[in-house]
């Protein structure tokens, strides 16, 4: 396949991560694959066995345009997604691997990125960078490494040297930050009225800490910061955040992936206008669970969208640019 003759609906589908329910690709997948698609994301339900898993990306990989990203949230203790093949979960959480030393934290990551690659994952939906000071939060808790600011530095800075040993590609999440929420963004969209000072001193220095030394990937939070953007806009589409904060200031030139968008901390937007502001902030690539018609109709209208001038054909480049440039890296191509 020569990049060079890609169309512009195959440069936006490359932006797109999706998922299918079952331990077999339905045809929206697969159609989605062949004309595209950039990524899928693996869960619990799509595996059941060592082999089985390992035949499923075998397949899907066989059918694809471009060499895709094959990820998953592999976290340890409550998000981990080979349960199945492990009879229940294998590996502690980051908060109680990272407690019982460093050492145990780069052993028990090791085995994770292993087992993954012998899989054919190439990319993991962790760390994460979140730093857990709100006591009642809901989502993050033990998946955070701790409550302190250095300690999930110190954390995150093994687990990335770790995963790039075996050449998976990290994605530190929540930006930028997770951890002072109390509520879920799967259910609703949270608040974190923290202060400027607060925000960059404790909840978004793990993220630059962990830029600093390679992450490649960052995901983008279904949260609402009103003290970082006043405009009522969660971080995920948020210029200020994603393109200001994130890319002007901190200097992160990596690839910007939303949390997944079917979570309902997004849906005070339709996935159109979600989409579109999102590219416009900053964002190159979208995580959707399941690859629905209606999956494939919102990649028809945002090819649309920018011939209508409501997204730059430029900004659609530079996604497709970054994610073939990280693809490149991690010898995918």
């Amino acid at each position: 396949m020569q990049l060079n003759n890609l169309n512009l609906k195959q440069k936006i589908s490359q932006m797109f991560i999706t998922g299918f329910d079952g331990t077999l690709p339905d045809n929206n997948f697969i159609n989605l694959v062949k004309s595209g698609l950039g990524g899928v994301i693996f869960f619990t339900r799509n595996i059941k066995t060592k082999n089985q898993f390992k035949n499923l990306i075998s397949e899907i990989k066989k059918e694809a345009l471009i060499p895709m990203f094959f990820s998953i949230d592999q976290e340890g203790g409550r998000v981990e997604r080979t349960e199945n093949i492990h009879g229940g979960k294998k590996y502690l959480s980051a908060k109680h691997a990272f407690e019982k030393g460093l050492k145990y934290l780069e052993e028990q990551t090791g085995q994770i990125a292993a087992e993954l690659k012998s899989y054919g994952i190439n990319m993991n939906f962790a760390p994460v960078l979140d730093v857990n000071t709100n006591i009642k939060n809901p989502i993050i808790g033990e998946r955070a490494f701790s409550n302190k600011t250095e300690d999930v530095i110190k954390a995150a800075k093994v687990v990335l040297k770790e995963y790039e040993k075996h050449r998976i590609i990290t994605v530190g999440k929540h930006f930028p930050g997770h951890g002072g929420a109390s509520t879920d963004s799967h259910k609703t969209l949270p608040v974190i009225d923290l202060s400027n000072e607060e925000l960059k001193e404790n909840h978004i220095k793990p993220f630059i800490e962990a830029i600093k030394f390679g992450c490649p990937a960052i995901m983008a939070a279904h949260v609402l910061y009103p003290k970082l953007d006043d405009s009522n806009t969660p971080a995920s589409v948020s210029e200020k955040i994603i393109k200001e904060l994130l890319i002007n200031e901190i200097g992160f030139s990596g690839i910007v992936i939303t949390d997944d968008m079917e979570m309902n901390g997004i849906k005070n937007y339709t996935r159109i206008e979600a989409c579109i502001k999102a590219i416009n902030a900053g964002v190159n690539m979208f995580i959707f669970r399941d690859t629905t018609k209606e999956i494939i109709e919102l990649i028809d209208n945002l090819e649309k969208a920018v011939r209508c001038n409501h997204i730059s054909e430029n900004s659609i480049d530079i996604s497709f640019e970054k994610i073939i440039k990280l693809k490149t890296l991690y010898n995918l191509m």
